[in-house]
């Protein structure tokens, strides 16, 4: 099949290609490498360097595929409460203008790479797929406003989509050097460094987080099962519901890091304290199991990095609110 990946060279884009050339698919993609890096675009995949925002540009290079991954994203939770244009512009109008080439092009599916992020808070966790979506930041809401899109043109202009839900998926490809996301990354490449940990609020913030070697098989099996068309599904772990501070523990403890002692920094706005996805609904449709524990997934991310070489941190966007309530790791640079 003729598989084209939006965001290609970014973490997810970039390792779902790799599987699907592994399965003789013919892959191609598009990036702005503005969270990627280009190195992580397999070789046998056609590389488009294209904004997803421009609808000609995006007519042109999707013509002709049987499916389109839209894995493209800022996908910046914590940042987009102080850079909304940023986030939105390059999440929901993106996801509009991909949409709206698709459907140009007859595309028979699209496969939506969402967020958990779509259900903000809600009364009870893990989050299922029936539970009304409550986004409280505009990451989340721009999440969901592609989602909507997606479904209202998937009706009006009669192709499939599959809704994913990833969430919090580490390993190789992932950028590690940025400020702004990617919590195990960056203590990853901290600690490599000889620099503590930096952590928000408490620490007691719980997460699940999914091995991307897991979540890989969910998505190829979505290119082709007619029992996922329509659906929105949440992939990733239900297993291992970690705090940060434990987190940051574990990475202390794969790394061999001496003198650990975690630099605790005022919480950022509007961060959940306790989010994780059901995988029932996964296991069910796709087939999806756990099979890495978290420590083998941070020794498999941890190797990845060592074996790139830890790097300073990059402040490559602007933040556009700036007041006493942002970070001051952002404003003062304290990722170093």
């Amino acid at each position: 099949m003729k598989i084209f990946i939006t965001g290609i060279a970014g973490f997810l884009g970039s390792q779902l290609a790799c599987q699907l050339l592994k399965e003789n698919h013919e892959v191609s993609g598009c990036d702005n490498l503005i969270g990627g890096y280009i190195d992580n675009i397999p070789e046998d995949a056609e590389f488009h360097q294209v904004d997803c925002q421009y609808l000609n540009a995006m007519k042109k290079i999707t013509a002709g595929q049987d499916v389109v991954i839209h894995a493209a994203c800022t996908a910046y939770e914590g940042l987009s409460v102080f850079s909304p244009h940023l986030v939105t512009q390059n999440t929901s109008q993106i996801s509009a203008t991909v949409f709206s080439a698709c459907a140009a092009n007859n595309v028979k599916r699209v496969i939506n790479c969402s967020s958990m992020a779509r259900y903000g808070t809600q009364e009870r966790y893990p989050f299922t797929e029936e539970m009304v979506p409550n986004p409280v930041d505009p990451y989340g809401v721009a999440k969901l406003a592609a989602e909507q899109t997606l479904k209202i043109l998937s009706e009006v202009h009669e192709f499939e989509q599959v809704n994913l839900v990833p969430h919090n998926i580490i390993g190789p490809h992932q950028k590690f050097d940025d400020p702004y996301r990617n919590v195990a990354s960056i203590m990853i490449n901290l600690m490599l460094r000889e620099k503590q940990p930096i952590i928000y609020g408490d620490g007691q913030q719980k997460r699940c987080f999914s091995d991307v070697r897991d979540i890989l098989t969910c998505f190829t099996n979505a290119i082709t099962q007619d029992n996922v068309v329509g659906e929105t599904i949440n992939i990733g772990p239900d297993e291992e519901f970690v705090t940060i501070l434990e987190l940051a523990e574990l990475i202390r403890d794969v790394l061999s890091f001496k003198n650990f002692n975690p630099v605790f920094v005022a919480p950022r706005p509007r961060e959940i304290k306790h989010a994780t996805c059901s995988a029932e609904k996964a296991r069910k449709l796709l087939s999806y199991k756990t099979e890495h524990t978290l420590r083998e997934s941070i020794e498999y991310l941890a190797a990845w990095i060592e074996s790139k070489g830890p790097r300073k941190f990059r402040y490559s966007l602007d933040v556009e609110i700036v007041n006493d309530k942002c970070p001051k790791t952002w404003t003062g640079k304290l990722f170093k």
